[in-house]
């Protein structure tokens, strides 16, 4: 009994991983439950489990594809459907736990013939890290925010490359400065004409995240998200914003993250607030635009667009980032939501002046803003979405 405790409680997390309300605690029911009905017969082992782990009817077919292939027959069965949270490669190893013979009475999406030999469990058949890289921010753990954040440091940031002032020697125009220091005094010395073209520098980064009410369930992925990319660039401004601007670069650059995360929440007055978009970027174009917006940054924008300022100000302030940066982004956590639709006043405003417009729910779509970046080509602008 041991042996399949153990298991039960691998397979609670699986259905966690796939997204099911179960806690540790219904695994310790079921178990019990368990000890009162004949588990050599597959149906009753199914329904067991499922009329105390499963909640919502929408649940069901998850539920029923993770029990085909967790208590499947050792030689193993293809799953049907995309479970990739069960993992890339699926393990068949010796049976954990023997039961005699799990019987199927028929009308069971649990069956797979009239009588099936003992269901084998194999411990770790699925891969938590490719689960945690589809959850959703907002549905995670304190630990599996830890995890996240240090899978999210792997990801490499690259946002293209730009033209600076300053010039090196090579192919390009002509040194006009260094061809008369050296024919002063050539005579009719035949000369090589120097040329000289511009450096190519890292484009610097803009993020302003919105850390409002109504974003709560993900501003601790978000202060995350800022503090992996100031790490890993050189240039990297970062604003959080509800109804008023606050920059924290600084303060992501000279501390710990345990210690950002314990401050940041009172340096921030209007943490967990309202939304004033447009203000904030007005603050942003007017205060911060010759440190900030200077030198053609890439800006990213993360909110979910609801806003209780004035749409005609948001606007027009995001109209005039969008003349200060070479590309906007603006990234919304509701986006990776298939029945989501853009349709607050905040967005509506915005979105024909935004270059690109992405989700950013979890690992998997972070990863995807990482490969946009980086494939960002140099010295161009892009068109706005709606232009």
């Amino acid at each position: 009994m041991a042996c399949l405790l153990e298991n039960l409680l691998q397979f609670g997390r699986l259905l966690r991983a796939l997204g099911l309300d179960v806690q540790a605690g219904r695994m310790l029911d079921a178990a019990q439950a368990l000890e009162h009905v004949d588990i050599g017969r597959r149906g009753d082992f199914y329904h067991a489990l499922r009329a105390l782990l499963v909640h919502r009817a929408e649940d069901l077919p998850a539920f029923d594809e993770a029990f085909r292939t967790f208590w499947r027959k050792p030689p193993g069965e293809r799953t049907t459907q995309d479970v990739r949270p069960l993992g890339k490669e699926r393990r068949f190893g010796k049976p954990q736990v023997e039961m005699p013979s799990l019987h199927d009475d028929g009308g069971s999406p649990a069956g797979g013939g009239a009588e099936q030999p003992a269901a084998s469990i194999a411990i770790g058949t699925f891969s938590d890290r490719e689960a945690l890289q589809q959850k959703d921010f907002k549905d995670m753990t304190g630990e599996e925010l830890e995890e996240a954040a240090r899978l999210m440091d792997e990801l490499r940031w690259q946002p293209g490359l730009r033209r600076s002032q300053r010039r090196r020697s090579g192919g390009g125009e002509v040194d006009l400065r260094r061809l008369l220091r050296k024919s002063a005094g050539g005579g009719a010395e035949a000369l090589r004409i120097p040329q000289r073209r511009r450096r190519l520098r890292r484009r610097p980064l803009v993020l302003l995240c919105d850390v409002s009410g109504s974003m709560e369930r993900y501003s601790a992925m978000l202060v995350r998200f800022a503090y992996a990319l100031s790490s890993g660039l050189e240039r990297v401004e970062t604003f959080l914003f509800a109804t008023r601007l606050t920059r924290i670069s600084h303060r992501l650059r000279r501390r710990r993250l345990d210690s950002v995360l314990a401050q940041l929440s009172a340096h921030v007055p209007d943490w967990s607030g309202g939304t004033r978009i447009g203000e904030s970027l007005r603050n942003l174009n007017v205060n911060w635009s010759r440190r900030a917006l200077n030198r053609g940054p890439v800006v990213l924008l993360v909110s979910d667009g609801w806003d209780r300022g004035d749409p005609q100000l948001l606007r027009r302030e995001i109209a005039r980032l969008r003349r200060s940066c070479r590309r906007l982004i603006w990234l919304n956590p509701l986006l990776g939501s298939p029945v989501y639709e853009p349709l607050t006043r905040g967005m509506q405003a915005a979105l024909p002046y935004v270059h690109d417009f992405m989700p950013v729910h979890n690992l998997t779509s972070l990863s995807k803003l990482a490969e946009h970046l980086n494939a960002l080509p140099n010295g161009e602008s892009g068109r706005a979405v709606g232009a």
